[in-house]
């Protein structure tokens, strides 16, 4: 039997226990951006989540490491408005927070009268999407590839990706999968001609709507960095185009930092 390619499986106890896809490059015993801050989207969708609101936007506050070990989750409704829902969750490791992520949602509505202004977006999808990859990255003139190491270049970047499943027994909806390729936004800003150096402490997603489909797109747009502190924007995209916005604050570590061309755990790249 082949191995269930998810972050978490659930206990009875209501925790939630990282598997091995959910292990990260940073440390033998950290867990990646997109297990965490997925996680914390699909509990807090499934706990407050309601039809006529749209999640528009979410924000991850990661405090530290999060390690290999049974993590609950804590909730709390802020506000149940008319028009505006906030709601924020805390993942907790051995009775420690290592991220809080709070939610605001939108009542759909009638758009307002007129035209707005809308910047000029282009994303090209990749030409030949292997299904049986999680992910592809390009770079400008490098097009796209399959390795991250491909693109450790100077250049503008972009990708193109699925998410595997969050929780066992739980699909990814079309907002926790917006989310998890949202934090790839660290990616496509921070990786640098050797590598990745800086760790993000925090990701903000904010969505005019939700993906069409399982595969999301993301593009740099900006990324700014003075003493050892970075920010780094960049926009979402699906098959209709643009749909919303990542963006990322991260703080230098040198001495962890990723050269995905001497990949010390090759193992974890799926």
């Amino acid at each position: 039997m082949s191995e269930l390619l998810v972050h978490f499986e659930p206990t009875d106890d209501g925790a939630f226990v990282p598997t091995r896809f959910a292990q990260s490059h940073w440390g033998d015993d950290h867990l990646n951006g997109p297990a965490v801050v997925g996680l914390a989207a699909q509990v807090l969708e499934l706990e407050y989540g309601l039809d006529d609101f749209l999640p528009t936007r979410l924000t991850v506050d990661l405090f530290k490491a999060a390690r290999g070990v049974p993590t609950t989750a804590k909730t709390n409704l802020v506000r149940d408005g008319r028009r505006v829902r906030n709601s924020e969750c805390e993942l907790v490791q051995d009775g420690v927070t290592v991220a809080r992520a709070t939610l605001v949602q939108y009542r759909r509505a009638e758009a307002p009268r007129g035209a707005e202004w809308v910047p000029p977006g282009d994303f090209d999808v990749p030409a030949d999407v292997d299904p049986s990859r999680a992910i592809h990255l390009g770079s400008d003139g490098q097009g796209w590839t399959h390795a991250i190491v491909d693109h450790q270049n100077t250049a503008r970047k972009r990708s193109w990706s699925r998410s595997i499943q969050v929780v066992a027994g739980t699909e990814n909806s079309p907002f926790v999968r917006a989310v998890v390729a949202a934090e790839g936004t660290s990616l496509v800003t921070n990786l640098g001609t050797a590598g990745v150096g800086y760790i993000n402490g925090d990701l903000t997603v904010a969505l005019s709507r939700l993906p069409v489909d399982e595969w999301v797109g993301v593009q740099a747009d900006s990324h700014w960095v003075s003493d050892g502190i970075s920010v780094g924007t960049a926009t979402l995209y699906d098959r209709r185009g643009a749909f919303g916005s990542g963006m990322v604050t991260a703080v230098s570590n040198p001495a962890a930092q990723i050269d995905f061309g001497n990949d010390p755990f090759p193992s974890r790249t799926h």
